[in-house]
């Protein structure tokens, strides 16, 4: 009996019960990233899928989210990330250890094909405007030290034709909403700190942005970007 047997033996549950839950996993993880663009999923809401079912086996929803992992990556190509949550020292101060590391972990797919296939066979085209600007705003962050204040934010975007008042830009709509999807979708972490000067607006590198892979791709991009532009000006 392999191991993977053994470990679910202690379930008491039927194989074709154990079969559906791990089918009803991987349905709403395909489903919810399609529909949510790609906004990490909690891990509350897998464990939710299971518990509201009645099973109260307490390993249980650990089994089965395994278990759903390797079919999105044998079957669907898709490997699994956990992204653990970037929260603010006062939060973090507010809450203890138990509670945090209880509801921080989220999710999110990340294909396993070579990068040249998955650009020619599977990227949407039409959602590319929506990386570029995740791109383009994470690398502004990311060049200001990896926080920075709103105020300063918008008038490096505003070099590029996005405004914050601009609620109809012919690429990206709302450039304020497009702003709040990129926090939504945990690149950056947006927090209103009150200070001595009033309330103000911060922008800081969030998990999905700090995940390794995400991370090492954006530092050579910027790199080779800021090397041609040095490259530019020798030459002229």
């Amino acid at each position: 009996m392999s191991s993977s047997a053994e470990d679910f033996s202690q379930f008491g549950i039927s194989v074709e019960e154990k079969d559906k839950l791990v089918a009803e996993v991987v349905r709403y993880v395909l489903f919810k990233t399609e529909q949510s663009s790609g906004c990490p999923i909690k891990r509350e809401e897998l464990t939710q899928l299971i518990t509201g079912k009645n099973y109260r086996q307490r390993n249980l929803p650990a089994f089965v989210i395994n278990e759903a992992k390797s079919k999105l990556s044998s079957i669907f190509g898709f490997e699994v990330r956990e992204l653990q949550r970037t929260r603010s020292s006062a939060t973090q101060n507010s809450r203890s250890s138990q509670q945090v590391a209880a509801d921080a972990k989220s999710y999110i797919l990340r294909s396993q094909l070579p990068a040249d296939v998955y650009t020619a066979c599977v990227e949407d085209k039409k959602k590319s405007h929506v990386t570029a600007l995740a791109f383009v705003v994470t690398s502004i962050v990311r060049l200001a030290g990896g926080k920075i204040n709103e105020e300063n934010l918008w008038p490096h975007l505003r070099r590029l034709g996005l405004s914050e008042t601009d609620e109809s830009h012919p690429v990206h709509g709302n450039v304020k909403l497009a702003l709040e999807a990129i926090v939504q979708q945990r690149y950056l972490h947006k927090e209103k700190v009150n200070g001595p000067e009033g309330n103000a607006t911060f922008y800081e590198l969030a998990e999905r942005a700090l995940d390794g892979p995400v991370d090492d791709g954006m530092k050579q991009h910027i790199s080779k970007i800021v090397n041609k532009d040095i490259a530019s000006v020798d030459t002229d």
